[in-house]
């Protein structure tokens, strides 16, 4: 009686846990060409059981096999073909999905899940799911373009870049145009990311992006066109502020942020102000152009000045020159010898100008002409 007793209550308890052990996931599922793909499969732990083994098989055209296989060893992949593109999570009891990376048309097939249990009276328990995979080719679909920056109305000096995102097997191509007159298209570069690191107003225009791959059989497609606007920073505001300060002959300059406010466009994100601040740069400002014109003048003028004082003795010098070689020439002619006239009988008297300095020559050169008549007459008497 006690036997049967036990009987009825191992029965019972495999009974309750075969009620609650039952693994879940779809029967069939699509995977993109050379894209990732998961194939669910998960449980709800139990308490009193405890996972012993986990399998993952599948049949295809290839063949058959088991792909990967998860015990207390650790996990272990079974099948080359798929060696470095499968994994099961880990940390999340329960969850046993096979995760399948860069999918083969090749991958296309039935797999099964299947995981054993051990409960506490040392008996297995298994359970198994099968789902079938189907590996498609998708083309690129119409692309999106999103903007780094929110809005696409940016002052000059700003960066900013678009982004096209499009769906579909990879890899994907992406080329970027900007809109020109007549409806031509000027191509800019190739890759999903466009960006300016310094916006000029040149920039501002009519942007797109084209992808495609090859699932699409060369098929191209256009996104929608997005208009960029690069601003000119007002005078009251975008002016670059440099403050110029100049201590022990050394000049110093400070950026002072410029702040401008900019509505969003609304491509990618809700329309709203922001506050963007930038360092604008510009040349020299105009007090500096006329304070190298001041310190210029000045300049000249000393050097026009040192110019007049140097010049102003060597005439003076001249006049003397000539003064003596006149009394000489008079002295020769009467046959008299006289004393040379020393520098103080010139008279010149520097300090009042070149008119006094005239003066006293010409007095000087009147008297020597007088002595020169007077010794001629002198020479006549003697005779």
């Amino acid at each position: 009686m006690g036997r049967v007793l036990r009987a009825a209550v191992l029965l019972s308890s495999l009974l309750h846990c075969n009620a609650f052990l039952e693994l879940s996931g779809p029967s069939e599922i699509k995977g993109v060409w050379k894209d990732s793909v998961t194939l669910p499969c998960a449980y709800v732990p139990v308490e009193d059981l405890v996972q012993q083994t986990l399998t993952w098989t599948v049949v295809h055209d290839e063949g058959s096999g088991a792909i990967i296989r998860r015990d207390d060893s650790g996990d272990q992949v079974l099948l080359s073909e798929y060696r470095d593109r499968v994994s099961i999570p880990k940390d999340d009891p329960g969850n046993v999905s096979l995760i399948i990376l860069n999918l083969e048309i090749s991958d296309k097939g039935t797999y099964t899940c299947q995981v054993t249990w051990r409960d506490s009276n040392n008996s297995l328990i298994a359970k198994e799911i099968t789902t079938s995979l189907e590996v498609v080719k998708v083309a690129a679909t119409k692309p999106i373009i999103r903007a780094a920056e929110p809005g696409l109305t940016l002052p000059a000096g700003a960066s900013t870049s678009l982004s096209c995102e499009a769906g579909g097997s990879p890899p994907i191509s992406y080329r970027w145009f900007r809109r020109g007159p007549a409806g031509t298209a000027e191509l800019l570069r190739s890759g999903a990311e466009l960006a300016w690191r310094g916006l000029r107003p040149s920039d501002s225009g009519t942007y797109f992006c084209e992808a495609h791959n090859r699932a699409g059989a060369g098929a191209v497609q256009r996104s929608d066109a997005v208009r960029l606007t690069v601003t000119d920073v007002p005078t009251t505001t975008a002016a670059l502020q440099r403050n110029v300060a100049t201590t022990g002959g050394l000049h110093s300059t400070t950026d002072l942020p410029i702040t401008a406010t900019t509505s969003e466009s609304g491509v990618g994100y809700p329309g709203k102000n922001e506050t963007i601040q930038e360092f604008q740069r510009t040349g020299l400002s105009l007090y500096m152009v006329i304070l190298i014109a001041v310190v210029c003048g000045a300049v000249v003028f000393l050097i026009i000045s040192l110019i007049t004082c140097i010049r102003k003795p060597k005439e003076a010098q001249i006049y003397d020159v000539k003064f003596h070689n006149s009394r000489a020439a008079a002295s020769s002619s009467t046959g008299h010898y006289e004393e040379p006239i020393s520098a103080t009988e010139n008279h010149y008297v520097m300090e009042l100008g070149e008119s006094r300095v005239s003066e006293e020559v010409n007095k000087d050169v009147s008297g020597c002409v007088a002595n020169t008549q007077e010794s001629e007459y002198e020479v006549g008497d003697t005779s």
